[in-house]
């Protein structure tokens, strides 16, 4: 269903790459609780105490029922599905992320439950079996009529509709995931060499290094130190 290393740039350009955002509040009384969850939390990634309490909350709920929740890590794997480079967007944890978000951002709740609902539906009228139920093949029938909007028929846009935020909700979940950034060869920034302007551009408009500064200038060793120049604006 996706080549994930052809689309990426699509995927992160469109509305996959729509932040998520969040107010929350904490009263005093989650003082205690905020506490014992930063005491006992090993994620480290630098929540605060109102934020910490919040996300327990959600934890603690659960919004899928079985059912619903098989048919979301079936789509998700459909929609990014395991290949030669890494695992599928199950293995990375993406129906966690969209369980998550149902309850973190509550309007996205009515459309997801509607919508497996209605692939449900339309699973038992084009096979006479469930989504759960049908065949790979099956699955994958229904999921081409309204995987492409330009080419879904009036009777499919509602199921448009839903596929757009199942695959974006999967996109953003796998590709903000420790293997969708490895899969993305993403390393963060690093430090690098500057090794100067080319001979061939310097030559092109009539520029040339000063032979007494070029290892001056140069010097991987002294790139990163703060340059000084004495009293009367030498460089030192």
């Amino acid at each position: 269903m996706m080549d994930r290393r052809e689309n990426i740039k699509l995927l992160l350009t469109g509305t996959v790459a729509t932040g998520f955002w969040l107010t929350t509040g904490c009263n005093p009384k989650d003082t205690a609780t905020a506490e014992k969850i930063i005491a006992t939390s090993t994620s480290g990634y630098g929540r605060t105490p109102e934020e910490m309490v919040h996300d327990a909350e959600l934890m603690s709920q659960t919004f899928f029922t079985e059912k619903e929740r098989k048919m979301v890590e079936i789509l998700a794997d459909i929609i990014i599905p395991a290949d030669d480079k890494s695992g599928s967007a199950t293995d990375a944890g993406v129906p966690d992320f969209i369980e998550f978000m149902m309850k973190d951002y509550p309007k996205f709740q009515l459309p997801m439950r509607g919508g497996l609902m209605w692939l449900d539906s339309q699973s038992n009228k084009d096979f006479g079996l469930s989504f759960i139920d049908s065949s790979a093949t099956q699955r994958l029938e229904l999921i081409d009529k309204i995987a492409y909007p330009d080419a879904a028929t009036e009777d499919m846009k509602f199921g448009v509709r839903f596929f757009n935020l199942m695959r974006n909700l999967t996109a953003t979940g796998f590709f903000t995931s420790e293997m969708g950034i490895n899969d993305l060869g993403y390393v963060g920034n690093r430090t690098n060499q500057w090794n100067g302007v080319p001979d061939d551009v310097l030559k092109k408009f009539g520029f040339t290094y000063d032979d007494e500064w070029k290892d001056v200038y140069l010097n991987i060793e002294d790139q990163h130190r703060i340059a000084e120049w004495d009293d009367k604006g030498n460089l030192i």
